[in-house]
């Protein structure tokens, strides 16, 4: 009887320990996901109390909807535009702080202040900046001669500036990432680098991105996810308007769910959207995996 309690003590206590965080996941995150694809089977209004079932038909509609090819394709622009500047700063300010500096735990909290800031005051600090006609970006360019932008009025120039707000919020965040795995990179590489003459970019791209490539594909991949989730700043940034400017000219998938769920409550179609999401992040994050590893295997 002792040897078998002592057996299921050994084998049996190791699931006991994890089952608790897997019956949070099945109730906050397999149970919503679950209930959500039920929804958009739906006509489900807050305003009625009937829900009729509808099969696939909000899906048809939402993929013949142009307002839906609009939100991604504003997705797709913002994340190229924030998404691969921000990972290749993040890495050259990793590798910056990473050198032997005065103060370095200083110049670290530095770099992940701008994602502790309240995204709101970002919103409202940048809606000032690239404000039309009192903006600083707006001064500056007038100053060179270049003339001034409404910024909130055009598709690139709205896009910019949303892109300018996830910048400076997560280079930061990603910069620590990067510096947390150059920390463990072999000291000696750098030094016998230095002594034959290697500059300081050349340490950097043959030494630092090959030693620490899962890192930089772990980073890909979330920022990937992120990218696709933009909410807060597009909506800050058109002054709470749900629908990213006059033309929608800046409404991201997130936005575009939003709007159609607390705008005209239609719950059914925003679940098909928010499902419609969900797959366009599973395939985006697949491929980012496939060609990553297949970089990673060639090298």
């Amino acid at each position: 009887m002792k040897a078998l309690l002592y057996r299921l003590d050994v084998k049996g206590s190791p699931y006991l320990y994890i089952v608790p965080f897997f019956l949070l996941f099945a109730a906050f995150g397999i149970f919503p996901l679950a209930y959500t694809a039920w929804v958009s089977l739906h006509e489900w209004s807050l305003l009625s109390e009937t829900h009729t079932f509808l099969g696939l038909q909000n899906y048809r509609e939402l993929f013949a909807d142009e307002y839906f090819w609009n939100a991604l394709r504003n997705t797709a622009q913002i994340w190229v535009l924030s998404t691969v500047p921000q990972l290749l700063m993040a890495l050259v300010l990793a590798h910056v702080l990473n050198q032997r500096l005065r103060a370095p735990t200083f110049w670290r909290m530095t770099a992940v202040l701008p994602n502790i800031t309240s995204v709101a005051a970002v919103a409202i600090i940048f809606g000032q900046i690239f404000g039309k006609d009192y903006g600083l970006v707006n001064w500056l360019l007038e100053t060179l001669g270049l003339g001034r932008i409404d910024w909130q009025a055009g598709t690139a120039s709205s896009q910019i500036a949303i892109s300018v707000m996830i910048l400076w919020r997560w280079t930061g965040y990603n910069a620590l990432i990067y510096l947390a795995a150059m920390q463990a990179v072999n000291k000696d590489l750098y030094d016998a680098a230095s002594l034959d003459g290697a500059s300081s970019f050349q340490q950097l791209t043959r030494i630092t991105v090959p030693a620490i490539r899962p890192t930089i594909i772990f980073t890909v991949i979330v920022s990937t996810i992120g990218g696709m989730q933009v909410l807060a700043e597009p909506l800050l940034f058109g002054g709470g308007s749900m629908t990213g400017g006059s033309d929608r000219q800046f409404q991201t998938l997130s936005l575009y769910l939003y709007e159609v769920a607390f705008s005209r409550f239609d719950f059914g179609y925003a679940s098909t959207a928010a499902w419609a999401m969900f797959g366009i992040i599973v395939i985006v994050a697949a491929i980012n995996y496939f060609l990553t590893s297949r970089l990673r295997r060639s090298s």
